[in-house]
């Protein structure tokens, strides 16, 4: 068989196989993208398990009419100012996923650009792009994808229920939320009640309420502040207390210059720091946020972008550990005093008769 270049439409679908998994990488592109056009509230809301419709809104900057139509083109993207792709400061590419998506599925875009007299709209069903026509909406953009994999059906043997794909998609969503707690995130659908995280405050204090409100009041009451840098290279974070454990290591989570991440580096590093507080058979809840250089972490090592790569590992695995030995022996020594307080004032009369 002699050697042809593909049609646009098969390479898109082929692109899609390696971006969209599932529904809930469709909304982790599309999150993602609001995060980087600089929303401060991002609505998600999903039916039939994002099988049916996923829609996000975000009142960030918006495309022009110009930059929307190019948005859902391959390799197109506002994210980079030049061609260094160790430079990464962003999410992704602002129009990366948008034509792997579109070529698989239903999607339509609205946006405003501030600049824009109004709002500018464009569909794409499996791969055909409509022209840009003007349309109604407030600064910002709302992304629509109806009927996900109905142009490849065989994809959608793969997927699991609608509970179960509902819940990946909330587990996404709430990875980002935990990066960023000063972004209001609303996500609803699904036969369940609206769950809405407001916007909390900068720095450490709003990080550990917005952890507290996804991971729960138990983790805000046993949260432990960590923290520790050398060399340019920043982790901080929360860690619970030894008395909060589960039966296995999901409740540990890593995000590396914003970016939520998988690397098997935190598993080890957590392990080997709770080693002397913890049996084997129980993990310790921690959220971990590492600072670098772009050029230190590669952040491309997955097509969908959720595994991450560092240059120097062991400096990263150093750090971490240390970091949560070091919060674990304060907590152990505040604990001790407040017990060992409790103990003294226990043998102390409850009342002393003053003295002649």
């Amino acid at each position: 068989m002699p050697v042809r270049q593909l049609p646009e439409q098969i390479i898109n679908r082929i692109a899609a196989g390696e971006v969209v998994e599932r529904p809930a990488s469709v909304v982790k592109e599309l999150v993602e993208n609001a995060i980087d056009a600089g929303a401060s509230r991002i609505d998600i809301f999903t039916d039939g398990g994002g099988r049916r419709k996923i829609a996000i809104t975000d009142d960030g900057g918006g495309m022009t009419a110009a930059d929307l139509a190019l948005a859902v083109e391959r390799h197109a993207t506002s994210k980079l100012d030049d061609e260094d792709l160790l430079q990464l400061r962003t999410l992704g590419f602002r129009g990366e996923a948008l034509p792997s998506i579109g070529s698989v599925a239903r999607l339509s875009i609205t946006t405003r650009h501030k600049s824009e007299p109004h709002a500018w709209a464009l569909q794409v069903d499996c791969g055909e792009k409509s022209p840009v026509v003007p349309a109604a909406l407030n600064q910002g953009t709302r992304v629509e994808v109806a009927d996900l994999f109905h142009a490849t059906p065989a994809r959608l043997k793969f997927l699991k229920t609608d509970r179960t794909e509902a819940e990946a998609i909330r587990e996404v969503v709430r990875r980002l939320a935990m990066a960023r707690p000063d972004i209001a995130f609303t996500i609803a659908g699904e036969e369940r009640a609206p769950v809405t995280w407001a916007a909390a405050l900068p720095g450490a204090p709003g990080q550990l309420t917005r952890l507290g409100d996804i991971l729960g009041a138990d983790f805000r009451s046993h949260a432990i502040a960590v923290q520790s840098a050398r060399e340019s290279v920043a982790v901080e974070g929360f860690a619970a207390a030894p008395a909060l454990t589960r039966a296995n290591a999901l409740g540990q989570y890593l995000f590396v210059n914003g970016r939520p991440g998988r690397d098997k580096l935190i598993l080890g590093a957590v392990r080997a720091a709770y080693a002397d507080y913890l049996p084997r058979d129980r993990h310790p809840v921690v959220a971990l946020f590492v600072t670098l250089d772009p050029r230190e972490v590669d952040a491309n090592v997955h097509p969908a972008k959720t595994e991450v790569r560092f240059r120097n590992a062991g400096l990263v695995r150093a750090l971490i550990i240390h970091a949560l030995k070091e919060g674990l022996a304060r907590e152990g020594r505040r604990t001790a005093a407040n017990d060992g307080g409790a103990t003294i004032a226990a043998f102390r009369p409850a009342f002393a008769p003053p003295r002649p």
